[in-house]
């Protein structure tokens, strides 16, 4: 009888042993073998996976640097100079400064300016209001005032004042999640140096936006006319401005000065 078990168990024992070494060394020879830099640099970064750096989060971003000498050392915007610099030095590149941007919502369209058009019974979403109509509001182009992009900031950056979204950029990372949030393409990132911005995205012609917000864009080109840098141009009825010419400007917001609607506003009142 031990004779027949022995005959039985002790082949299978074998095999178990020699399939186990075949893995082991199977394992040593075809490894990838992971960049030593590579727990290093995804030490440095934040953490907020907010793809703003143009990868797929913080470990897209690491294993990028690692691989391809030419990813710029300064894309994590979350980051900002700090994260360069230990970047830079782990990867023994020249820094490069990172350009600090925050969110600004391109609508002051609030409860004094404009007003419903339906008394709105739903889901309290941006993206579902929305599909009824383009939203509860008279401009289908302005804020939808649900908190779509307030859901999803990890700072807790914005707010809804009046029902229009407002963002603190004391507090303002620039990642850029609610930016990709807004069902009306509202929110954008501009660099904080910046002295004006455009709190409008509605297209229609000046007279169909007086009747619907007394704060809209009316596209009477005042704002393109006063700028001496030619940085803003009204495109299909809206001003828009080319923040690459937007330097050096002697009279700075002047576009915003000028401004018979209030559309155009400093960068610091547009957040207040």
């Amino acid at each position: 009888m031990l004779e027949a078990i022995l005959t039985a168990v002790i082949p299978v024992v074998l095999l178990g042993i020699l399939c186990g070494a075949g893995l082991v060394i199977a394992s040593k020879l075809m490894a990838v073998k992971e960049d030593e830099r590579y727990p290093k640099i995804r030490e440095c970064l934040p953490g907020a996976n907010c793809g703003a750096c143009g990868f797929a989060g913080c470990d897209g971003y690491a294993k990028a640097l690692c691989e391809n000498p030419d990813t710029p050392v300064n894309l994590c915007v979350p980051g900002a100079d700090t994260v360069v610099q230990q970047l830079s030095k782990l990867l023994g590149v020249e820094s490069a400064a990172a350009e600090k941007k925050t969110a600004v919502v391109h609508c002051s369209g609030d409860c004094s300016h404009t007003q419903d058009k339906v008394d709105y019974h739903g889901l309290e979403s941006c993206k579902a209001a929305k599909l009824l109509y383009g939203g509860k509001g008279s401009c289908t182009y302005g804020c939808l005032g649900f908190g779509d992009c307030q859901k999803v900031c990890p700072q807790n950056a914005i707010c809804l004042v009046n029902g229009v979204a407002k963002i603190n950029p004391v507090l303002c990372v620039g990642c850029g999640l609610c930016t990709r949030t807004c069902p009306n393409r509202l929110i954008s990132l501009i660099p904080v140096r910046e002295t004006a911005v455009v709190l409008c995205s509605n297209k229609d012609k000046g007279a169909l936006v007086r009747k619907i917000c007394t704060a809209g864009c009316i596209g009477c080109k005042k704002c393109e006319r006063s700028c001496p840098q030619g940085a803003v141009k009204v495109v299909d009825n809206l001003a828009v401005i080319d923040y690459n010419k937007c330097e050096d400007c002697p009279d700075a917001g002047i576009c915003a000065k000028g401004c018979p609607t209030g559309a155009i506003q400093p960068v610091r009142g547009a957040f207040q």
